[in-house]
């Protein structure tokens, strides 16, 4: 078996994220008073969780173990699907503005416009988690938490899905990056306002056939200097904000106490 790199918590970010928003999903069971009352200890959270897991069968925690996690009725825990995606846009759950690929959005190294973009997509993504949850509607791409942006480098041009990218530069794309986290997440001191999932693995990027069972050996100065500016970035930069929680609809007490 293989020594795991040292820095290998930069190539499994996106995974880390994925976690967390699982877990701020999972802890907002305050109403909206509680903006007035402060957050809730991080350490009364932790106990409800516990609990909470600490109630499901072996079989029910594996079935949320996928995108699609399915619901647990006697736990009060609705149906969920983790993928949504809004690389350019939220239309995958239907109408919805569609903005240019992220390739052409890097193009106009404007970060402040790619601040108003995500922002625009995060809001759409909020209004069709709403109007979803008032229709009974939890299946795949209406969710919260939005699987982008797309912080690969596009270096080699066999790779299919390089328009997603922000092109080939670590620097452009750390603050591409940042830009469009802030904007899917949102200012709010107490609540995020969707959960942003930078992606893939840190250094996935080149000929599409081959992702599944290439075994690159990248050097150690090009994962430093190419591969994981955009990782820490995209991580660090919302740094500030870690306590916020995913406030959920009030009908849906799924957490006890």
């Amino acid at each position: 078996m293989r020594r795991a790199h040292p820095n290998f918590r930069w190539i499994a970010i996106p995974f880390c994220l994925l976690v967390f928003a699982a877990y701020g999903i999972a802890s907002a069971a305050a109403p909206p008073a509680a903006k007035k009352q402060g957050a809730v200890a991080t350490s009364d959270i932790s106990r409800r969780v516990d609990e909470l897991v600490g109630k499901m069968t072996l079989e029910e925690k594996v079935s949320q173990m996928q995108n699609h996690a399915i619901a647990i009725p006697r736990l009060g825990v609705p149906e969920y699907d983790w993928w949504s995606e809004g690389l350019h846009g939220i239309a995958r759950s239907g109408y919805a503005t569609v903005f240019p690929q992220a390739i052409g959005l890097a193009a106009t190294w404007d970060t402040p416009l790619m601040l108003q973009v995500a922002t625009t997509i995060s809001t759409e993504a909020r209004a069709k988690n709403s109007e979803a949850l008032r229709n009974g509607i939890h299946s795949i791409y209406y969710g919260l938490d939005i699987w982008s942006p797309n912080i690969n480098i596009f270096r080699d041009p066999r790779w299919g899905r390089g328009q997603e990218t922000y092109g080939e530069d670590p620097f452009l794309t750390s603050r591409m990056g940042v830009s469009f986290v802030k904007g899917l997440q949102g200012d709010d001191p107490l609540y995020y306002k969707t959960i942003s999932t930078p992606k893939h693995f840190a250094v996935h990027s080149g000929p599409e056939s081959t992702r599944h069972s290439a075994d690159v050996h990248p050097s150690e100065h090009d994962l430093e200097d190419t591969y994981f500016p955009a990782f820490r970035a995209t991580v660090t930069g919302s740094a500030s904000a870690s306590r916020r929680r995913i406030r959920r609809c009030p009908s849906c007490p799924y957490l006890p106490g």
